[in-house]
């Protein structure tokens, strides 16, 4: 592959990527799934909201993900590489990073109390990131956690994603497992001595139509791990696959044969959803914006995947989003018909950070007394206004009215910009009465006094039924 197909496969991902990082496909290029468990299991996906998302691995003791080790990416993936500037040797350390990572104070069950805790309904968990690391027992590779050179590998904990997915299976979570179809450590895709030589990028290091012959067995291997995890680690509910720029392209043939694979895994798991992020296709069944949040509803299957902290590795000295920030957060997301998939970054010794916890329990203790105007819920004009975010279920319409900041001020009254007509409003979490005038703005409501005493809340939620005003 010379200089040039590379520059070519840029350009033609561009629209997707802003610094490096992927947006989401476009509504066109959804499709419909015709099969009919397919299509139920959108309707169970749409109705969970809220996600935990982890990426862990050996690169949690250096604070950087695996796209370091991509030079094509370099200008945005190693702005906190200070320690060298050769790359090359940069490049073995980090695949020597398997012999140093020993996550002694890893406790599943612990994570799975905290993301019950937390109100999460389902775990996005990587099983593999880009480096090609396993954090299953594999048997395609030595590069895995459970792996003689990992000082972890005799632990009773060492298959970390059995553990992990029995854990939160217990508590009732449904599972998901991230797996990136690029691999920069099997010799199948980064391979020796090819054509790129030490110049990495994100695609394979030769031509796939040149050397059909290496390229089949890359795809060997990716279907034999991806089988692994569908056949050896009980129920799976999504397979989310990342790296969108191993596909069909007309650029860089990388094709996997995803559709095969998946309709194998789904001879055992007939309910298995797959999000083939950034691709489109009859496998990306939802989209997934990163670290953003659409500027309006959506009319398709959704999940925006966004940090609690500021990267998605974890990092010594982050600074972690409040509760009530992950409450707007979420009720944004919610309102324009989207799941929110919160990660999480574990530290090296497996615990997680004491920031990002306290964060995650002061959203759960939130969804405990509001959760009902999450879960379950579907869209309702008019949506989103900054600071009240409209859901509905049933005849039930939600409108949770936000508060920036503690500091902010309660207004005796309080305006939403809804004109549909109602026939009872109360204020969820509360028994009092509550005093109703309709404008043509909209509603006014006069909150109980107890309201106006102290801080702020997050937000006040408003139960209305649809239905003319009773006379």
């Amino acid at each position: 592959m010379n200089d040039m197909e590379i520059k070519e496969l840029q350009q033609a991902d561009a629209p997707e990527l802003i610094e490096g990082v992927h947006g989401y496909s476009s509504e066109t290029n959804w499709v419909k799934p015709e099969n009919p468990i397919t299509l139920e299991r959108l309707e169970w996906f749409k109705d969970q909201k809220l996600a935990l998302m982890m990426h862990w691995g050996p690169y949690s003791q250096i604070e950087v993900e695996s796209w370091i080790l991509s030079d094509e990416d370099g200008d945005w993936a190693r702005k906190d590489v200070e320690w060298t500037s050769d790359y090359e040797e940069l490049k073995r350390e980090y695949f020597g990073l398997n012999r140093t990572f020993n996550p002694i104070r890893f406790q599943p069950e612990l994570w799975a109390e905290i993301a019950a805790e937390g109100g999460f309904k389902y775990l996005i968990f990587t099983t593999k990131h880009h480096d090609g690391y396993c954090m299953w027992d594999t048997h395609t590779t030595n590069y895995r956690i459970t792996g003689s050179e990992t000082p972890f590998h005799a632990h009773r904990y060492a298959d970390v994603c059995k553990h992990v997915f029995d854990a939160f299976r217990s508590k009732g979570l449904a599972i998901a497992a991230y797996f990136s179809k690029a691999d920069w450590q099997s010799p199948y895709y980064w391979a020796p001595g090819m054509e790129r030589g030490s110049n990495t990028w994100r695609g394979p290091s030769y031509s796939p139509g040149e050397y059909p012959w290496l390229w089949e067995q890359f795809v060997d291997f990716t279907h034999e791990q991806i089988m692994e995890l569908m056949s050896r680690y009980g129920r799976i509910d999504i397979l989310w696959l990342d790296a969108g720029w191993v596909k069909d392209s007309d650029q860089v043939k990388q094709d996997i044969r995803l559709g095969e694979v998946v309709e194998r895994a789904r001879q055992t798991q007939p309910w298995l959803l797959s999000a083939d992020r950034t691709v489109g296709g009859p496998y990306e069944n939802y989209v997934t914006p990163e670290q953003t949040i659409p500027e309006r509803p959506l009319n398709v299957p959704w999940e925006s995947c966004i940090t609690i902290g500021t990267q998605w590795a974890f990092k010594y000295d982050d600074q972690y989003k409040s509760g009530r920030e992950l409450v707007r957060i979420l009720m944004e997301v919610v309102s324009k018909g989207g799941n929110l998939a919160l990660n999480i970054g574990p530290q090296p010794d497996g615990r997680l950070p004491a920031g990002a916890v306290k964060s995650i329990y002061e959203l759960g203790a939130w969804m405990k007394i509001y959760g009902e105007a999450v879960y379950g819920t579907r869209v309702c004009e008019p949506y989103f206004s900054g600071s009240c975010a409209f859901t509905s279920k049933g005849s039930t319409v939600y409108c949770t009215y936000l508060y920036e900041s503690a500091d902010k001020a309660v207004d005796k009254i309080v305006h939403i910009p809804y004109q549909e007509p109602v026939s009872a409003i109360e204020l969820v979490g509360s028994d009092a009465l509550l005093k109703v005038e309709h404008t043509p703005e909209g509603i006014s409501i006069t909150l109980p006094d107890g309201e106006l005493n102290g801080q702020a809340p997050i937000a006040h939620v408003f139960r209305m039924q649809k239905g003319e005003e009773a006379k």
